[in-house]
């Protein structure tokens, strides 16, 4: 019987990230035979890493995951009768919840050789939240089918809008599934003939990505060189411009004192001359009024 779309679905998105597109591919291969089938199976999008650690999480403990979205539901249900201390309470539980489980998620992730930044524990903690807030973000988080992280848009209500790989993916339950056991070692020593080439061939690697870095170091430490050289020059430069600037302003106010002395022996003369063109105006007065009584 021919798997539907919702099952290849779930088989893809149970994989590690890594291993989606190429598992996606192969698949739209084998079906390639319906070609509308098979368009849709290479139509699905890879999840982002927040909400691949979400789907992992969901398939390997649904029990938590399902203990989150009840709480989130009693939560919803007994919102319109609480006051506001109970209801600043009961977010700050909802928010330790999410938060442990955040954490677990992050621990599976890394389980499977993936590290989980804050920033992307933060889009996971988001979707829980998303989910407990909102019935539909519920739904989506159960498929195990999210391609991107979700987001409480407001009190009682989350978008999950083109956050699912299929419209239809809303109600449909992700098969749980145990992480693969770790390969039994190999007890049986057999030495590897190329393995002295091979320990050559990693250390010149490492010596050549050194010997790449010490480049580096040295271009940036030339260029930092030349940037300093230039940036004294400029301030030398500068500091004689500020020095020739101080010796004109030395010299200007030399030369503004002197014209200050100028000018008040210059006040001085005027004002004997002023002394003397009186003086010679009233003696002239005189003689003039002396030659008048002689004729």
């Amino acid at each position: 019987m021919t798997d539907s779309l919702l099952e290849i679905a779930d088989q893809l998105f149970g994989l590690p990230l890594a291993d989606f597109t190429p598992a996606r591919d192969a698949m739209a291969k084998e079906h390639r035979a319906d070609k509308a089938f098979a368009a849709q199976i290479k139509g699905l999008k890879k999840a982002s890493l927040a909400a691949w650690v979400v789907n992992l999480l969901v398939r390997r403990d649904a029990p938590q995951v399902e203990q989150v979205l009840a709480v989130g539901a009693a939560l919803r249900e007994a919102q319109a009768n609480l006051d506001g201390e109970e209801l600043r309470a009961l977010t700050r539980q909802r928010r330790q919840l999410t938060a442990a489980v955040t954490t677990q998620a992050r621990g599976l992730a890394h389980d499977e050789g993936v590290k989980v930044t804050q920033a992307v524990a933060d889009q996971v903690e988001a979707t829980l939240t998303a989910a407990m807030v909102d019935e539909g973000a519920a739904d989506a988080v159960r498929s195990g089918l999210l391609i991107a992280a979700l987001t409480a848009t407001g009190v009682g209500s989350a978008e999950v809008v083109g956050a699912l790989a299929l419209p239809e993916a809303a109600g449909f339950v992700a098969v749980r599934r145990e992480a693969e056991p770790p390969p039994r070692p190999d007890l049986h020593l057999v030495p590897d003939p190329e393995a002295d080439e091979k320990a050559r061939r990693a250390a010149t690697k490492v010596v050549d990505e050194a010997r790449s870095e010490v480049e580096a170091a040295r271009e940036a430490l030339t260029a930092a060189v030349e940037e300093v050289e230039a940036l004294q020059a400029r301030s030398l430069q500068l500091q004689a411009e500020v020095d020739e600037l101080k010796g004109r302003i030395a010299q200007i106010e030399s030369d503004l004192e002197e014209n200050d002395d100028e000018l008040a022996d210059a006040d001085d003369v005027k004002s004997e001359a002023e002394d003397t063109v009186a003086e010679t105006e009233s003696e002239l007065a005189k003689a003039e009024a002396a030659l008048a009584k002689l004729r």
